[in-house]
């Protein structure tokens, strides 16, 4: 019974824990990827990121591709006059010493043509293609629709 409550525990915990996870590309430190739960397919979805440059040369991230979605795409959120858009941006600077957050209103992943919608507790993959590192592909999970970040303070990140 005391393994059927941890088992269950840690199931629970499993979504917080993953989207907290650490990946790297030459020296690039890629963290707490996540998105959200969409409504349906057919309206687009977000991917979230913490890319951080521990090398000696600056890098940018210049494309994401993922099963995910037919067609994703790196955007900007720009607010002028009050107003906000939604631009796509060719690359995301990733400057030496600097943790860029790919984040709701700043930099992100836009990803339109879901193959399906995305439901809380999901993981998709990701390949963040660098103009320097390369391809590293990550892990994505799918938090609540209200979710502002994953919670990393119990996953030893």
């Amino acid at each position: 019974m005391k393994s059927l409550f941890l088992s269950t525990a840690l199931l629970l915990a499993a979504p917080a824990a993953f989207a907290c996870g650490t990946f790297t590309v030459g020296d690039l430190t890629i963290e707490h990827a996540w998105s959200k739960a969409t409504i349906g397919a057919d309206r687009p979805a977000v991917f979230y990121v913490e890319i951080t440059n521990g090398g000696s040369t600056d890098d940018a991230l210049i494309g994401i591709t993922t099963p995910a979605a037919t067609m994703p795409m790196l955007h900007e959120t720009v607010v002028t006059d009050g107003i906000a858009s939604m631009p796509h941006a060719m690359s995301i600077p990733v400057p030496v010493g600097e943790t860029v957050a790919l984040s709701p209103g700043a930099y992100h992943g836009m990803l339109m043509g879901l193959a399906t919608a995305l439901k809380e507790g999901d993981r998709f993959p990701v390949t963040l293609t660098f103009e320097n590192a390369g391809d590293v592909t990550v892990d994505a999970d799918v938090l609540s629709l209200r979710a502002e970040g994953p919670d990393c303070s119990d996953a030893g990140q």
